[in-house]
């Protein structure tokens, strides 16, 4: 299912087009691309190319002199901008550019203690903030022209961003702070407060804002830009620096109203790309997901907003007719996220990411660059069994390695996902969700029919801790038949065989995990961000020859999302060690899968590299080991019994085994397996699975380089008011292409006109401005951006032109 973007350990940048030029992603030299049939691999043995991956911590100051004398053949971390322009070029190193993270404050939004007041609790002063932040500057003059400013939160070369075109580049939301001044003054006033020698008060005491700055990277100077624009607003501020671990415990595991922060300058690590976003429209707006404050979490004040979560849900849950009725949803939500002024978008950040240029088969991914789940399972140096991997850290006091409410940071999932092999994954050019180690054959009677679930399908039943055939008579709307033979045709990494077990346990869990009172009062936020997405599942059915289908009220105009919804299994780590961290979180109570009830409870956040999470974890193993335990009903499945009591002791046993032999329960199933986890030393070790039935061998997943989207050859004249205008451009990249554009008076803020330019010839476009219109201009310079599109590719080119209107 989708997800949104990750909280960036950093946001570093590269070099990045102004907006007068091509998008970033368009910048990328053709004469680089490394097409598929260039990359060679070293061997035809199953699994990675590499024998190991080395990931080691270098502190991003210093990442440039490491990787030029090299002591290491990629870094994983975004350079800063300085250092990032200093390297280009430098003979040995190549930059991999990507607008791998997107910058924003989030804003406290709690309503203070009686007799004090919170700023942020008023709308009027949160959309106040679009005015008070510069975002051209913080584009320019902190990050020299790598980054693009952002409005909302669909970043400028986004496929989704011609979707909101209107609303992102007519908001207005311009540096103004006069404007802002005044509409905080009017709102303070009305609120009670009083500006007192040039300092707000409320009942005598001034207003102090509590901001917390990042300081690896470029957001502590845009820290230090807001403080001195809240300021001159008449705020005191206490600017605390953090990095990143004392940072996210501080804002996102905290209580909203116990007012450790009021703003906080967040960085998100983008992932996949996304040719039809759901995940990032609905986390960074809507709370039922669980990424606003609040955070779903028991016991917290908590921001409601039940129109965006109508909206988000429906969004999510495939609750419409057509693409056009979908597109009107998510420019609903993002208008009222706009609205909301919860998050203020500031900018998309070009990321250059170094890598030596000896170091073959890196894929490099639309928007992540070279963090995405293709590059290191192809990477090798010629002549070496070894990658040195570069990351600001391996490890830190929030990086947590657990399925279930872990794995939420960069850190962590950079190196996990070279560890465990999902079933789908978006392609890293057209952003569509494509087979990765499973298959699936979707038939739908959506969007307006339903499909017969059939009588022997069954559904977890949490009470009674059983399958239970579905009721007589039930229907859904779409049915998908998942093939999961690649996966079963091979071992977990500690020797085990994957089995239709490991599937059938992690459904179960998630339907318990959910609806289970007594688990769900523990796992709060897991419980109630998940049941919207698990009650649209009508039914699962296991086939003769171990193929399972599932039946879900779900539908969606591209059939790939129908199978990336459906699918309930992610294969990431075998049920024994799930069903004994289920044991130690809710019948111990000894851990927690999620930072927020780690918090509530006083238990450690699972994770488990440390060796004291995973010591948790090995004794219950053994405890289930020594009394033969098989999960109660889990696995008596559609009349098979999928383990037996000797099944579930080798499986005990084998896990123990890696434990005893590792200091660590990180086992999965992809391409590399952890061997060594040193949290101190900042160090980890992945060393190449080679069992014969893993599906994947060296060659089998390079897809090399993206090609580009270019507008270039613009040409217009100034426009005469009462005659028709005429700019035309050329477009040029693969798959079928096309080129909108929109004309803004930038003295009001307001779009005049939109639509799709005329193809007038082959790459060819033609924008007519209709001379009733032009009639209509004043004299003077409106901005003409042209954004051209591809199906091939998940990204849009824009170009901007000033266009002059002649007196």
């Amino acid at each position: 299912m989708a997800t949104a973007s990750l909280r960036a350990g950093a946001s570093a940048a590269l070099v990045a087009a102004l907006l007068t030029t091509l998008s970033p992603l368009a910048t990328l030299a053709q004469d680089e691309t490394e097409g598929a049939d260039a990359y060679q691999p070293p061997h035809d043995r199953p699994g990675p190319a590499a024998e190991r991956l080395l990931y080691n911590s270098f502190f991003v100051d210093r990442a440039p002199l490491d990787i030029e004398a090299g002591n290491m053949d990629i870094y994983l971390y975004g350079l800063k901008t300085e250092a990032a322009q200093e390297l280009r070029g430098t003979p040995g190193v190549e930059l991999i550019d990507a607008p791998a993270t997107s910058i924003s404050l989030i804003l406290n939004p709690a309503p203070a203690p009686e007799g004090e007041l919170n700023p942020f609790a008023i709308p009027d002063i949160r959309r106040a903030m679009q005015y008070l932040v510069n975002r051209e500057a913080i584009a320019q003059d902190i990050y020299r022209g790598a980054a693009q400013p952002m409005i909302t939160h669909v970043g400028p070369s986004d496929p989704d961003f011609l979707t909101v075109f209107d609303i992102d580049r007519g908001a207005g939301y311009g540096y103004d702070p006069e404007l802002a001044r005044s509409l905080i003054s009017e709102a303070m006033i009305a609120a009670g407060a009083e500006l007192i020698d040039g300092t707000w008060h409320f009942e005598g005491q001034p207003i102090r804002i509590k901001l917390v700055g990042r300081v690896e990277d470029e957001r502590r100077d845009i820290a230090d830009l807001v403080r001195a624009e809240l300021e001159q607003a008449g705020f005191e501020v206490a600017i605390t620096y953090d990095q990143f671990a004392p940072a996210v415990q501080r804002v996102y595991s905290t209580d909203p109203a116990a007012f450790e922060w009021h703003i906080y300058t967040e960085g998100w690590g983008r992932g996949a790309p996304q040719r039809y976003d759901v995940g990032s429209v609905n986390s960074f707006n809507a709370p039922w997901l669980g990424n606003m404050p609040g955070w779903r979490e028991e016991g917290f004040w908590q921001y409601e907003n039940e129109e965006l979560d109508r909206l988000g849900k429906a969004l999510y849950r495939g609750e419409f007719d057509s693409r056009e009725e979908r597109d009107e949803i998510y420019r609903t939500m993002t208008q009222a996220g706009l609205d909301e002024s919860i998050r203020i978008w500031l900018a998309t950040v070009n990321n250059s990411f170094p890598i030596r240029d000896d170091l073959e088969g890196v894929t490099r991914d639309l928007v992540a660059g070279p963090r995405n789940a293709w590059a290191l399972r192809e990477a090798y140096v010629p002549g070496s069994e070894d990658v040195r991997v570069g990351h600001q850290w391996v490890w830190t006091e929030r990086t947590t390695y657990n399925p279930v409410g872990g794995l939420s940071d960069v850190y962590s999932v950079d190196l996990w996902r070279n560890l465990a092999d999902p079933p789908i994954l978006n392609d890293p050019f057209t952003g569509i969700p494509q087979p990765f180690r499973a298959t699936y054959e979707v038939e739908t009677a959506g969007p307006e029919g339903t499909l017969e679930v059939p009588a022997d399908a069954v559904t977890w039943d949490v009470e009674s801790k059983t399958w239970t055939p579905v009721a007589p008579g039930t229907e859904a709307v779409s049915k998908v038949t998942f093939d999961y033979s690649a996966y079963t045709g091979s071992t977990w990494h500690h020797g085990q065989p994957i089995t239709m077990a490991d599937a059938v346990y992690s459904i179960a869990q998630s339907f318990d995990r959910a609806y289970d009172p007594d688990k769900a009062r523990i796992e709060t936020a897991l419980a109630v961000t998940s049941r919207p997405v698990l009650e649209t599942f009508k039914g699962f059915r296991l086939t003769d020859d171990d193929k399972l289908e599932v039946y879900v009220d779900f539908w969606h105009f591209d059939e790939d999302y129908i199978g990336e919804y459906a699918n309930p299994v992610s294969f990431d780590m075998p049920w024994e060690l799930k069903a004994a961290m289920d044991d130690l979180v809710f019948e111990q109570r000894r851990a927690a899968y999620s930072n927020t009830a780690a918090s509530r409870f006083s238990v450690p956040w699972l994770s488990l590299v440390l060796k004291r999470d995973a010591g948790l974890v090995d004794r219950t193993l053994r405890d289930l080991e020594r009394d033969e335990v098989v999960p109660p009903g889990v696995f008596e499945f559609g009349g098979r019994t999928l383990v037996t009591p000797e099944e579930a002791v080798a499986r005990y046993e084998a896990a123990q085994e890696w434990y005893d032999e590792k200091d660590h329960l990180v086992i999965s199933n992809g391409p590399f397996y952890l061997e060594q986890f040193d949290p101190p030393a900042q160090f980890a070790e992945l060393r190449a699975f080679r069992d014969p039935g893993y599906p994947f061998k060296p060659g089998d997943l390079y897809r090399g380089q993206p090609p580009a989207l270019v507008v270039s050859d613009i040409m217009a004249e100034p426009v005469v008011p009462g005659e028709d205008a005429l700019v035309t451009a050329s477009v040029s990249g693969p798959g079928t292409l096309g080129l909108r554009y929109l004309l803004l008076d930038p003295s009001v803020g307001e779009v005049v006109v939109e639509g799709r330019a005329e193809p007038s010839g082959e790459g060819q476009y033609a924008v007519t401005i209709p001379a009733d219109l032009t009639g209509s201009l004043f004299p003077g310079f409106y901005e003409l951006y042209l954004a051209a599109e591809s199906d091939a590719l998940a990204l849009i080119a824009e170009r901007r032109i000033d266009l002059e209107v002649l007196p």
